[in-house]
């Protein structure tokens, strides 16, 4: 099964550009920078294979945990949405009021 069910395959999967890729990318690349850094080596000219997969890694774990929150949030919104349905006498609609109803009559002050 893994971290995500079987149940999350049915949804759309996200865009290979996304917000938490980009992110931990971002940090795979600078965990071999700092690594290079403590190491006394040139940060950004050694090891650039490393850091490619650092970032390469930082990328798909990003994608699987967007791929995570996507199907959280669908996995809520479907619950919330029978709630709903099933309890119809706490979701009435409001009646719907104008703004000179709601607000007092102005009278100036002078």
């Amino acid at each position: 099964m893994g971290l995500i069910p079987d149940e999350a395959k049915g949804l759309p999967p996200p865009g290979i550009m996304n917000y938490n890729s980009a992110w931990m990318a971002l940090m795979g690349w600078c965990v071999v920078m700092i690594d290079n850094a403590v190491k006394l080596r040139p940060p950004i000219r050694s090891g650039v294979h490393r850091q490619v997969l650092g970032a390469t890694v930082g990328w798909f774990i990003g994608y699987h945990l967007t791929k995570y929150a996507n199907y959280k949030w669908a996995k809520r919104d479907q619950e919330m949405l029978a709630y709903m349905k099933f309890h119809p006498e706490d979701f009435q609609k409001k009646e719907k009021k104008t703004y000179a109803e709601i607000v007092e009559p102005f009278k100036p002050v002078f």
